[in-house]
């Protein structure tokens, strides 16, 4: 296979090197912000400790997609998105031959310009939608990395600056106990890495033996550890409502995603209604629009929409305006690495979500700077744009592309 980058807009057979400190725009100047000259990405998969279980899906690998967006002022906008293997290949492809040749000589602070244009990626009726949508959010992340870079500032303060501190929890409490038993695991996010809660999967189970699991989990973390529980839409509407009434002294935080998927609205309707536990939906939601119909229902008390499944930090804080309209909170599923800087900016954001090192390797590997947990929150700092300082030789090590 050719040495050459996977980019394009780039010179063939040179290979363009990446400042380690992109320069950031002088304070106080104006003039004309930096144009989209190049785009590159790299796949990167990670093989994880063991095989991690939810209600009907099971995780061996890491897999996400890291992009670069060259300017022409030096300035480079950096991102990583999703957890896509399978369409890992096809998503690049997207990346490079479909939105690059869109977006090349734009503006990177002219955001919502630069969606638009990469938005007809996601129209093709004949493959996934939500293959073109990982590309967008991977565009759009990078080039809000690169405005914030050049106007000096954090994308939290950016888009809102509602705070500088998020409070963070572990996602945990998976099938077959790959991280060993509850307990430990429980007492590995308190103490070690200084978390504010986890969220516990359930849905495999029945209601009886998962209500079991979580009062088990609830005895080791005690009452000021936060506690949510997520069935990755795997009850039928009786047995969430079950489970819920099980767990009504157990001061569940929020009972995410209890239902499957096939009436989702009006299941969900139903489970919050019914159940007594806050409910929490919209990561698999495609559009603003369809976490709008969530809040029209009656569905949701908190909304977790993914900017990296669909459609990037642009397409999240349309989400978060009309969930201000509803009293609904907005959540973030997983991606810590941009989910921090969205719930910062706005002031009924909830939590960040991370993994266990054993299951994301790329969080406390890929990112070199990650901040500080003070009080189980995690504290933002003033560096441009994500502010993430990547390690490139951890990604030559797993990218796939070569």
């Amino acid at each position: 296979m050719s040495d050459a980058p996977n980019v394009a807009g780039a010179v063939p057979g040179v290979i363009p090197e990446t400042p380690a400190t992109a320069p950031t725009r002088p304070p106080g100047t104006h003039g004309p912000g930096p144009r989209i000259e190049w785009i590159d990405v790299v796949p990167v998969r990670a093989p994880l400790i063991g095989d991690f279980r939810g209600s009907y899906y099971h995780m061996t690998h890491r897999a996400t997609l890291v992009i670069r967006v060259h300017t022409d002022q030096g300035i480079v906008g950096e991102a990583y998105v999703g957890d896509e293997d399978a369409t890992a290949h096809e998503i690049r492809s997207v990346l490079l031959d479909e939105i690059a040749p869109r977006v090349v000589g734009m503006e990177v602070l002219e955001t919502e310009k630069c969606w638009q244009a990469a938005y007809p990626a996601t129209f093709d009726i004949l493959r996934d939608r939500r293959i073109g949508l990982v590309a967008l959010a991977g565009l759009d992340t990078a080039v809000w990395d690169a405005a914030g870079k050049f106007l000096g500032q954090p994308l939290w303060r950016l888009w809102g600056g509602a705070r500088a501190r998020v409070p963070m929890t572990a996602i945990g409490g998976y099938y077959g106990e790959p991280l060993g038993p509850i307990e430990e695991e429980i007492t590995y996010y308190r103490e070690v890495l200084g978390l504010a809660g986890m969220k516990f999967k359930v849905g495999g189970r029945s209601p009886e033996v998962d209500a079991a699991r979580v009062r088990a989990a609830r005895a080791a973390a005690g009452s000021d550890f936060v506690l949510c529980i997520d069935a990755n839409q795997g009850y039928t509407v009786p047995d969430a409502v079950d489970l819920a009434r099980r767990l009504e002294d157990q001061d569940i935080r929020w009972f995410e995603e209890p239902v499957m998927w096939h009436n989702d609205r009006r299941s969900l309707r139903d489970v919050r209604y019914l159940g007594g536990i806050p409910v929490c939906a919209g990561q698999s939601e495609l559009s603003a629009s369809g976490c709008r119909d969530l809040m029209e229902t009656g569905s949701v008390d908190v909304c977790n929409f993914d900017a990296s499944w669909s459609g990037g930090p642009t397409a999240w804080r349309r989400v978060a305006a009309i969930a201000s309209s509803y009293d609904v909170q907005m959540g973030h599923h997983e991606e810590p690495q941009v989910s921090t800087h969205l719930l910062a900016s706005v002031p009924h954001g909830t939590f960040a979500e991370c993994f266990h090192p054993s299951r994301d390797p790329f969080w406390w590997n890929l990112v070199t700077n990650r901040g500080d947990l003070v009080d189980g929150e995690i504290v933002l700092t003033d560096r441009p744009g994500l502010g993430w300082e990547l390690d490139w030789d951890y990604i030559d090590k797993h990218r796939i592309d070569k």
